[in-house]
């Protein structure tokens, strides 16, 4: 081993586990009006305090991981971290606590409901620190809500394009939502329509599967 080699070994980072609450419980915090507020019911896992529990989840649906990392340091953690600012119990529940987590905006997509959802209620619900986790409560900011520019036009815009007013727009999905054929499948919109429904719209589930494939 080289002289070199040696002296990074024995400065060099160090991986280790360390606890949640040293880093992403933070009681002191005062929340800022753009921080995304989530309120989770968590239930530790036996020995687990109540703080620790609460952290973990801020960690681990924001910055954290399993273990300290070195590339931790190539960003700035309490930027970008979600907090857990305080914890109460839930009355009548002793193994029960509502955990209040902040998170700051740089965090998620602008105009994006799937990532802010996909950090918040993620993977953190089979996190192994917790028996039980619930999403109690979200607060999405004024900030936050601006990046979503909405629909291009409105129902006015709708009922110009069919020649429609004074009535409510109907319309149905067809059943049975899977195993039609794309003739039956067209069959039935057909018909629909010829009823003088306004319009019909696919099950969720339909996809170009075997038995009706996109072309």
């Amino acid at each position: 081993m080289s002289p070199q080699t040696e002296t990074k070994a024995s400065v060099g980072f160090k991986a280790g586990v360390k606890d949640y609450k040293l880093t992403y419980y933070t009681p002191d915090y005062e929340t800022k009006d753009t921080d995304i507020l989530a309120a989770f019911r968590v239930t530790p896992q036996p020995g687990v305090p109540p703080e620790e529990a609460g952290a973990a989840v801020a960690a681990e649906s924001s910055t954290g991981t399993w273990t300290t990392v070195w590339t931790d340091g190539l960003t700035s953690l309490d930027r970008y971290k979600g907090r857990c600012y305080h914890i109460e119990p839930v009355a009548g529940e002793e193994t029960q606590f509502i955990a209040y987590v902040a998170y700051p905006l740089d965090l998620f997509e602008e105009g994006s409901v799937t990532n802010m959802f996909t950090s918040i209620v993620g993977n953190v619900f089979g996190f192994k620190a917790l028996r039980a986790l619930r999403l109690e409560d979200l607060r999405i900011p004024t900030a936050y809500i601006k990046t979503f520019q909405g629909p291009p036009h409105g129902i006015q815009v709708e009922r110009d394009k069919l020649n429609k007013y004074g009535r409510p727009l109907l319309g149905c999905t067809i059943k049975p939502k899977l195993g039609l054929s794309a003739k039956n499948y067209g069959r039935a919109v057909y018909e629909v329509l010829r009823g003088r429904l306004d319009f019909t719209k696919d099950d969720e589930n339909v996809n170009s599967q075997p038995f009706m494939r996109w072309r």
